[in-house]
């Protein structure tokens, strides 16, 4: 059995979380909190980031580098397409997720409307997350609107990019922000349908539970 480190809420843990729900693993769950990290957390992970994965083999980090690794070790359910170029869209999407939302969204609404007032006793500045929403979320949304044509963002069954976006979202959700249905239907109901599934379900739950939020 495995173990991984780093708290639930942050979309990079919970993407691993959901790929090792999706291929029905167990494993122990330490919720490290990615601020000043001892010296021997920073022995799992050098730079100090969630999460970091320690199993029989050794240890890694980075999400994208043990959700690789899982899929290589329990290659089934699949979780990244066998068609190259598909292969290669799941990982673009992947990187949309981490590389290109989260910088934005996770500062600038998740942080402030929950991460300072539960955990720096911060007052949310809403100027900031209602300017984000206005000006810098909908490009991010629009472009995923334009590239649903099915259920999933690659192929015909769920993938490693489905889970990185999906778990942005969820974020988005915890802060309180639901997609315009009349805006972006597309994208409504696809957050809706990778929400459902069982893996994001529990993972969204324990989410709530741990930071205190209604549903």
């Amino acid at each position: 059995m495995g173990k991984l480190y780093g708290v639930g809420a942050s979309p990079f843990v919970r993407k691993v979380r959901v790929v090792l729900a999706e291929k029905g693993l167990s494993y122990e769950h330490d919720p490290v909190i990615p601020f000043n990290v001892s010296a021997e957390y920073k022995k799992l992970s050098p730079l100090g980031k969630i999460p970091a994965w320690q199993d029989e083999r050794g240890t890694l980090s980075d999400s994208s580098v043990i959700c690789a690794y899982l899929e290589r070790i329990h290659p089934q359910p699949a979780l990244y397409p066998s068609d190259p170029y598909q292969y290669a869209r799941a990982l673009w999407f992947e990187e949309y997720a981490d590389g290109g939302m989260v910088p934005i969204t996770g500062p600038k609404v998740f942080f402030q409307r929950v991460v300072a007032p539960r955990f720096f006793n911060q007052p949310t500045d809403e100027k900031i997350v209602e300017q984000c929403l206005a000006e810098e979320v909908p490009p991010l949304f629009d472009y995923l609107e334009g590239q649903l044509s099915g259920d999933w963002l690659v192929g015909s069954q769920l993938s490693i990019g489905d889970i990185a976006v999906g778990s942005v979202f969820a974020n988005l959700r915890h802060a309180g922000v639901s997609v315009d249905t009349k805006r972006w239907p597309k994208l409504a109901r696809y957050v809706a349908r990778v929400h459902e599934r069982p893996s994001f379900k529990h993972v969204i739950e324990d989410d709530r539970a741990t930071l205190g939020l209604t549903a």
